[in-house]
């Protein structure tokens, strides 16, 4: 992952228990409502299949990094599988280790000041703030205070309404996965529906960027 890059696009999506046979038009649907960072969790089933045939296909178009990364086992199979970032719902302090020794971008999660000053400290790209949605956008300013320096992924209740709320507060990145990814949309492969909604989404917080040009 060029993190560079993401920052000129601060949004992740997050696919979780999705089907092989739906990946390549699901995959198609989202790179054309504009999502250019992905991540493939390891819960998933077959996620290491799912990695490498997204990486393969579409690897050019797509950065691709895999999600709930909670053991060494499971980063070593998400690398080799051809994730180039790593995401997790807590700090694992090895895999974060590993990472930042590896020069690999990684995104630990984190809710309290404690959970967040440590994985700070220990060399986190970002911080994701999980699960977001419990405590709100204006938890980030709060926690900008005294962390001023920090960088901060917002999961879990980001939505295309409250998305400027968490970027005016200081949130750094924003992620969606299953208000998007809906089981229906998925079971049904209502690919109009996730194709809508992703753009949506997308489309504000290209408004969000055009407003601070």
């Amino acid at each position: 992952m060029n993190v560079a890059n993401f920052k000129k696009k601060p949004v992740l999506g997050i696919l979780r228990g999705v089907e092989l046979n739906i990946i390549d038009p699901l995959v198609d649907t989202i790179i054309s409502a504009g999502l250019e960072t992905l991540e493939i969790t390891m819960n998933t089933p077959h996620a290491t299949e799912l990695i490498k045939k997204v990486k393969l296909g579409y690897g050019n178009r797509l950065t691709l990094g895999a999600g709930t990364v909670l053991t060494l086992k499971d980063l070593k199979s998400a690398l080799d599988s051809g994730a180039s970032f790593i995401v997790m719902p807590v700090v694992v302090k090895e895999v974060v280790e590993f990472c930042v020794k590896n020069k690999i971008p990684v995104f630990p999660g984190a809710l309290t000041p404690s959970e967040i000053y440590r994985a700070q400290g220990l060399g986190a790209t970002m911080v994701k703030d999980f699960p977001a949605k419990f405590f709100g956008s204006g938890y980030l300013k709060e926690i900008k205070g005294p962390f001023n320096n920090l960088e901060l992924l917002a999961c879990g209740g980001v939505t295309f309404d409250n998305l400027k709320d968490y970027f005016a507060n200081g949130a750094s990145a924003v992620s969606f996965g299953s208000s998007i990814f809906r089981n229906d949309w998925l079971i049904n492969k209502d690919f109009k529906a996730i194709y809508q909604s992703a753009r949506r989404f997308i489309a504000a917080w290209e408004g969000i960027k055009a407003r601070d040009v």
